[in-house]
C-alpha cells in the first residue's frame, strides 16, 4: 500500500524520536520536579559535556537548597536561572537571552524563601543580594523546559557537577539523569506515543450521536479526547475543531476568554451540519502553561498586560502549544483532510506540518461579553487571529 502524505510525514518526523525508556524518564523527572527534588541534567556546551543538578525554584525548601548546596561545597554558590524579562525587571540589562542566571556572591547570601521571592514575576523586590549575571548553559535550559513540562514557573536552582560526580551522586541519592536531548524531544516523541485506550458513547446536550475517545501516551500522561459527532466520512474533508481545554471558560463559564462558547458553538456547529465531525479536546490548558500560570497570567493582566505579554512576563512564549497530537489523534482515526473551525491561522500551519490537509478554514467567532474584548482585540491585533 503507498504510503499518503501524513504517514510519510510521521514517519520522516519520528526516525528522530528519543527512545522510550527516556520518555519515561523524563515523565518520572517532571513529577520529582513538582515535588521539589533533584534531577540531575546533561548537556553539551561547544561539544564539551557539562552537568547540573536542578531543583524548580517555585517548589524550592531550604532543605532542598541545603542538598544542592551540599552537592556543590561551601565555594560555590546556587544560580537562579530565570526568564530575560524577569531579569530586566531586577535590573540585569543588555542581555538578549531567554533565560539569563544569577549568582550571588556567596551561599549565606540567600535562602529559598529569597530565591522563591526572586523568580516570582508577580513580586516587586528593593533589591538583589550581591552576584553576577552569567549565560545559561544547554544542560540549564533543558532544565528550564522540564519546569516548563512540569507546569511550574520557568525559573530552577542549579549548581555544577562534575563527571566525576554525576554516576556516584544519581546512585547515592536515588536521582534521575537526563540528557538535554530527551527533554528537549518530549512532547514530541509523547505524541508520537498516543494510543487509544477507550472510548463510550456519549449524548450532549447539543448532539445525541456522540463518541468520545480518549488518547493516552506510553509514559501514561494526560489522555486527549476526541469528541466524534456523528459518522464522519472518510473519504472527504471532516470538519473539526481543535480545542485547548480550559477549566475557567469551559467549567464554570469564565467571562475573560472566549473559549465556552466557542466549545460548545463548534458542538452544535458540527451537529448542525448533517455530515458529522470532531472535536479534538487537547490538555493544553492556557495556551499550553497549564491552570496555575494561567491564573498567575491573569493577575498580571489586571495589572495592565495583555494576555500574550502576560504568558511572557512569566517567562513562556505567547503560545506553547503543540499540534502533533491532534495531528495523531486524527491520523489513527483515519482522517487526512479536515476542514478546520478557528481563527487561529497558527492552528492551520500547526496542523500542516504534521501531515494534516487543511482543505479549508472555516470561521468560529462569537460576540464579546463586556468583559473579554480587550482579549479578543489582542487576539486579532498580535495573534493574527482572523476574525
Amino acid at each position: 500500500m503507498p504510503m499518503t502524505q501524513s504517514s510519510a510525514v510521521t514517519a520522516q518526523n519520528d526516525s528522530n524520536l528519543i527512545p522510550a525508556t527516556d520518555l519515561v524518564t523524563v515523565s518520572r523527572a517532571v513529577a520529582d520536579l513538582r515535588r521539589g527534588e533533584i534531577v540531575l541534567v546533561q548537556g553539551h556546551d561547544n561539544g564539551e559535556a557539562h552537568s547540573v543538578a536542578v531543583i524548580a525554584a517555585e517548589p524550592l525548601s531550604q532543605h532542598g537548597l541545603q542538598r544542592l548546596c551540599d552537592i556543590a561545597g561551601s565555594d560555590t554558590a546556587p544560580a537562579i536561572v530565570l526568564p530575560r524579562v524577569r531579569a530586566k525587571s531586577l535590573g540585569q540589562t543588555a542581555k538578549d537571552d531567554p533565560f539569563v542566571a544569577f549568582v550571588s556572591d556567596g551561599q549565606s547570601d540567600v535562602d529559598a524563601n529569597r530565591l522563591g521571592e526572586i523568580a516570582n514575576p508577580l513580586l516587586d523586590l528593593d533589591a538583589l543580594p550581591k552576584g553576577d549575571w552569567r549565560p545559561v548553559s544547554m544542560a540549564e535550559h533543558a532544565a528550564i523546559r522540564l519546569a516548563k513540562l512540569a507546569r511550574l514557573l520557568p525559573a530552577v536552582v542549579t549548581v555544577p557537577v562534575s563527571a566525576d560526580q554525576l554516576e556516584t551522586l544519581a546512585r547515592a541519592q536515588n536521582l534521575l539523569v537526563l540528557q538535554s536531548e530527551s527533554i528537549n524531544g518530549y512532547e514530541n516523541a509523547s505524541a508520537a506515543s498516543l494510543r487509544q485506550v477507550s472510548e463510550a458513547r456519549v449524548p450532549l446536550e447539543d448532539a445525541e450521536n456522540v463518541t468520545v475517545i480518549a488518547f493516552r501516551p506510553e509514559d501514561g500522561g494526560q489522555e486527549h479526547l476526541a469528541i466524534v459527532i456523528d459518522e464522519p466520512a472518510k473519504d472527504k474533508p471532516v470538519l473539526i475543531r481543535l480545542h485547548s481545554e480550559c477549566f475557567t471558560g469551559d467549567l464554570i463559564g469564565s467571562l475573560r476568554c472566549d473559549c465556552g462558547p466557542q466549545l460548545r458553538g463548534a458542538i452544535s456547529e458540527i451537529a448542525k451540519s448533517g455530515q458529522g465531525g470532531i472535536v479534538l479536546y487537547l490538555r493544553q490548558e492556557g495556551r499550553g502553561i497549564g491552570l496555575v500560570n494561567k491564573l498567575r497570567a491573569y493577575a498580571l493582566q489586571d495589572r495592565g498586560f495583555d494576555t500574550l505579554d502576560a504568558n511572557e512576563e512569566l517567562g513562556f512564549d505567547a503560545d506553547e502549544r503543540v499540534y502533533r497530537p491532534a495531528a495523531e489523534m486524527l491520523r489513527q482515526m483515519g482522517f487526512e483532510t479536515v476542514r478546520l473551525l478557528t481563527n487561529n491561522p497558527e492552528k492551520l500551519t500547526g496542523l500542516e506540518s504534521w501531515g494534516v490537509t487543511v482543505s479549508e478554514r472555516v470561521p468560529h467567532k462569537f460576540p464579546s461579553n463586556g468583559h473579554n474584548e480587550f482579549y479578543l482585540q489582542t487576539k486579532k491585533e498580535r495573534a493574527g487571529h482572523l476574525f
